[in-house]
Parts: structure tokens; sequence; C-alpha cells
């Protein structure tokens, strides 16, 4: 494993010093520093590159991608994910920006789920809801990691040891997430995890996308295609009803090449649930995919720059989210503020709610099973 070192001086200055490695594919790695945590927890942050330029920042805090750099129809790079440029931004902010997000991805009703007979209780913080692994997810943990390459990709791999009981669920969980990055300007993510007690697990990666470039406006010009013909409507609460409902006649309809923009106010009770006062996109979709990932799952493209995002999942779903809570006030990196609209989320998942839905895939883990779950995010530009 690489580490950062730190060397004392005679003069008592101490002098971080950057491991860089490279393979034979024009892909490297560069390895240093981030900060620390309030508490004093060092902070490391992994820069993989291609041999195009494209560039993705993963800090252990969080297992996080801080940063995506990706190039224009004009060969102009921008970072196309929302984030901080330094720890602390991370400790405060509430948005889940680029985090792994465990041990439940998505909402748990009244965080209650029961397994074989016991009732399990995860802290409620959205509301009567517990969101994203209750108050102290997976998104506020500091990983431990390990540069990864071959000769396709160069990445790094953190893990977390989750305690038995950690906000309310069952079982030590060992996990373990991979990005890799690829000369085919793919980022890919893996999972993997496994549990000495039978517990719930629905893990994802929560990363904001602007293909415009972080910061710079909103994405309602941006056109969607996700491959999905039906979805999990929700509750006033945000809880699905158990029902996969059609999306033909509804906004939530885009099977084909669909502006963001064009239904994200139309008079429809689901967009008000998802946000009362504008509407929004906060929504499951059931992919038509079925867990095949080398088929397209999703592709969102932005007519300016040109660029393109295509997803491909072994998840049943993906909770397409609009940004919808924030406004404005939020400053994120190089001090630019990211408004309403301004990123939308694919966060490829099992439904919200499983464990509490008989109909839904489960997403039970058993000891001696392994959790496994891969994401390949493929941009290019037109």
């Amino acid at each position: 494993m690489l580490q950062s070192r730190h060397l004392l001086s005679g003069l008592g200055l101490s002098l971080m010093i950057a491991t860089l490695s490279a393979n034979a594919a024009g892909l490297s790695a560069e390895h240093k520093a981030f900060g620390k945590t309030n508490d004093g927890t060092p902070v490391e942050q992994y820069i993989l590159r291609n041999s195009h330029g494209m560039q993705a920042t993963v800090i252990t805090y969080g297992a996080t991608l801080q940063s995506l750099k990706v190039a224009d129809k004009h060969g102009k790079f921008d970072d196309v994910v929302l984030g901080f440029d330094d720890v602390q931004g991370y400790q405060k902010g509430t948005a889940y920006f680029g985090a792994t997000i465990g041990r439940f991805g998505n909402r748990l009703a009244e965080g209650a789920f029961e397994l074989d007979g016991k009732r399990y209780q995860v802290p409620q913080n959205d509301k009567t809801n517990a969101l994203h692994g209750g108050t102290l997810g997976f998104d506020k943990k500091v990983w431990k990691a390990q540069e990864t390459k071959d000769k396709d990709s160069v990445g790094v791999t953190l893990t977390y040891l989750s305690a038995d009981g950690e906000m309310g669920f069952p079982g030590n969980l060992t996990t373990e997430v991979t990005y890799r990055l690829t000369d085919n300007n793919e980022l890919r993510i893996d999972y993997k995890a496994s549990t000495d007690k039978p517990t719930v697990l629905n893990l994802t990666n929560h990363s904001y996308f602007n293909l415009a470039g972080a910061g710079n406006g909103d994405i309602l010009k941006q056109v969607a295609t996700l491959h999905a013909s039906h979805y999990t409507p929700v509750t006033a609460k945000l809880i699905p009803t158990g029902e996969l409902a059609p999306v033909t006649g509804t906004p939530m309809d885009f099977t084909k090449p669909t502006a963001i923009g064009t239904h994200i106010k139309a008079d429809h009770p689901q967009l008000k649930f998802a946000e009362p006062k504008q509407g929004g996109f906060d929504f499951n979709w059931a992919l038509d995919t079925k867990g095949d990932i080398g088929k397209v799952a999703t592709e969102v493209s932005d007519p300016q720059s040109g660029r393109v995002l295509q997803l491909f999942t072994t998840e049943p779903g993906v909770q397409f989210y609009t940004s919808n809570f924030l406004d404005g006030t939020v400053k994120g990196k190089g001090g630019k503020v990211y408004p309403h609209w301004g990123a939308f989320t694919l966060e490829t998942q099992h439904y919200p709610d499983s464990p509490n839905q008989p109909d839904f895939p489960s997403t039970r883990l058993d000891p001696g099973q392994t959790y496994s779950h891969s994401v390949v995010l493929k941009f290019s530009a037109k």
C-alpha cells in the first residue's frame, strides 16, 4: 500500500511526499495528503489520469469522488461533479456530494426494518425516514485506501469495517469500493461486501453531475434518456407505495431523449412530493436493462458542451435526482455557487425501502455471501 509520508526536517518543517505511479497504457496515479478531519484524522487523495487527459480524484473521507475532469467537444476540460476543496466542506456538508452511501442508500420508512422476526432501528435523519444510512453513514467515515493498477486501468480500492450495531444495522460488515479509470474514458466503480450476521445492504455513489461543469448554471437543458419503462411512485413521505408504475403519460417518461427541464414543473403530484415549491425529480426508476452491465442504462448529454455520459450498471434501479434542495447558498470548489437544479444524480441501487417492501428485489445479505455491484460511467463528446 502506498502511503503519504511526513518527514520532519531540522527546522521542524513537515514535508509531504506524494507518490506517483504509471503504467504502459499512459495511465497514472498520484497520491497525496488532503488535510485532516476536525479530530485530526488524516485524509488522503488519489488522482487518477488517463492518456487523454481525463482525471478522477478520490478522497478517503467518505470514499468520495471529489473531482472528475472531462473534455468537451473542443477538448476543453472541466470538472463535472460537485464537491469541496477541503475536508471540512465534506464534514459540514449534508448533500452527500460524491460520497459512497451505506449501509443503506435511499430511504427506510420510519428508519426501521425487520429481519428474521427482529426489528432494527436506524436513526431518522429525513423527517421520519432514515436516509442514506442514518445520521453517520459511510459518507462521514475515513476509509483505508490502496492503489490498484493493471494493464487496462489505474485505480484505488477503499475499505471500511462497519461494526455490528453501527447505525442500528446488524453484523460486522466489511465493504470494499474500487474506482478504476481506463483509457477508454470510463470510470468504473465496483462494490464488494461481506457480513458475519444477516443484514441488509444497498450501496451507491452519490455524485452530482453537471455536464457543463460544476457550478456552471443549471442542468435543465441537458438531455436525459432513462431506459426504464417503470418507476416506483412514492407517498408524500417519499416512501415507495410498493407499485411499479408505467412512466407512459407521466413526467417520469425519459424513454426517449428529453431535456431535463421539459416537465420538471409539470402539475403532477409526484413532482410536488419531490419538491413542494417548484417540482423536481427524486425517484427510483426500474431499469429495463435488469442488471445487464453490457447495456446502456441511462444517457445524459449537454448540447452546449457536447459532453455525453453513458451509465451501465448491474443494479435493478437508478435514483434520478435533480438537486431540488440546492438553493444557491452552497459554495463549492473554486468558490463556485451551486444553484437550484444545478446538477443531477444517477444513484445505481436496489429500490428504496426494499426491506419493508416484500415485492421488491431483496437487499438481504447473509454470512457466506458476497454483495457485489458495479457501475461504469463512460464519457465522450459530440
